[in-house]
């Protein structure tokens, strides 16, 4: 057994998968994850471990060896699959088990479930079928971002004590920096409640667009381009099921149209994948693409620390905010303002998915 096994989040029953969305792609993490170790990750409630073959194969098998049921990912990978670190049995991505140490006859019961899996611009994506052995009906997200040469991009993840639509409200409801992140992205506070919003829905994507001109930079704003005194910021942040997209930045005043998608000035292009853990946890994986001003020095690690640092700060609101809603019993008596309508509407997408597979 490798040294590098992990204890795995116990998860619910069998009977209670279907409290997330199936037949989905869900992000799995990124492609620097699988080295030359399985990943052993709770995704909905079911135990995965994920491994990459000898020819760059990504594969992800339920982590379970069926011999003893010790998790694959306590063991090692190989150049056809994963072998158990328990007995040695070796298993294919198909998950067929390929040998058993001193035994010439495999039976045809030994093998574990497997999961589809894509590998695309640089994230790792694994379909959450309804049925067992279930097939995607769509091609995994694309998020091209990550291979435009204007763009340096960094990657980071984290657990949340918390469940998933919470980090939802968080990210589509953008006027808590003025609160939360006065460090980094933030601002003025009234300016933030206070800016232009238009709430949008097409399909299962809904889309938030807040303008604020004349602002005044934060302060990464302030590190990565040579604005004076005020700026023009925009946030436009999109959601679907699996990951939410949003595109922030600002101009200089009296240069482009803050409308223009075609804008120069300093871009953030941030992926936030929320993947569902348990009904009470969820993986955060992100990855923040930036540009930088011809005239200063690239500052792409900066931009990624200080992200980091931006996303420590709203775990711990989070985190905070599920405990005490814990406390107090749920959210019987929330109240709605004006900056949760993205929110709502995205609840409303994810209950109306979830129905459609219960």
């Amino acid at each position: 057994m490798t040294a590098e096994c992990i204890p795995i989040q116990p998860v619910a029953s069998e009977a209670r998968k279907a409290s997330f969305p199936l037949d989905q792609w869900y992000m799995a993490g990124f492609s620097t994850d699988l080295t030359d170790k399985p990943v052993g990750r709770t995704f909905l409630n079911q135990r995965v471990v994920m491994f990459r073959t000898a020819d760059g194969q990504v594969a992800a098998l339920e982590d379970r060896c069926c011999h003893r049921s010790l998790p694959l990912s306590c063991g090692t990978v190989e150049a056809q699959g994963v072998r158990c670190g328990y007995h040695g049995m070796l298993y294919a991505p198909t998950g067929q088990c390929l040998e058993i140490p001193g035994q010439e006859r495999i039976p045809a019961k030994a093998r574990v479930r497997a999961y589809h899996m894509a590998e695309k611009n640089h994230i790792l994506w694994i379909w959450m079928p309804r049925e067992a052995g279930g097939a995607p009906s769509r091609e995994a997200p694309a998020y091209p971002w990550h291979d435009d040469p204007r763009y340096t991009f960094g990657t980071g993840a984290y657990h949340y004590k918390a469940p998933w639509q919470l980090i939802h409200d968080n990210l589509l409801d953008l006027s808590h920096l003025g609160y939360v992140h006065l460090q980094t992205i933030g601002g003025d506070a009234r300016l933030h409640m206070n800016a232009g919003m238009k709430v949008t829905q097409e399909g299962d994507t809904v889309k938030v667009v807040r303008q604020m001109p004349g602002s005044r930079p934060p302060p990464t704003y302030k590190a990565a381009w040579p604005f004076g005194e005020t700026c023009d910021r925009w946030q436009e942040i999109e959601f679907d099921l699996s990951h939410l997209r949003i595109w922030t930045g600002a101009i200089e005043p009296g240069t482009d149209s803050i409308d223009d998608p075609q804008r120069g000035g300093f871009h953030m292009r941030g992926l936030h994948g929320i993947t569902p853990e348990t009904e009470e946890t969820c993986h955060y994986f992100w990855s923040m693409s930036s540009t930088r001003h011809p005239d200063k020095p690239d500052n792409s690690a900066a931009v990624i620390q200080q992200t980091a640092f931006t996303f420590d700060e709203d775990r711990v609101v989070i985190e905070e905010q599920y405990r005490n809603m814990k406390a107090f019993g749920g959210k019987p008596e929330w109240i709605d303002i004006h900056v949760d309508a993205g929110g709502n509407r995205a609840r409303r997408v994810v209950q109306r998915l979830m129905a459609e597979t219960a």
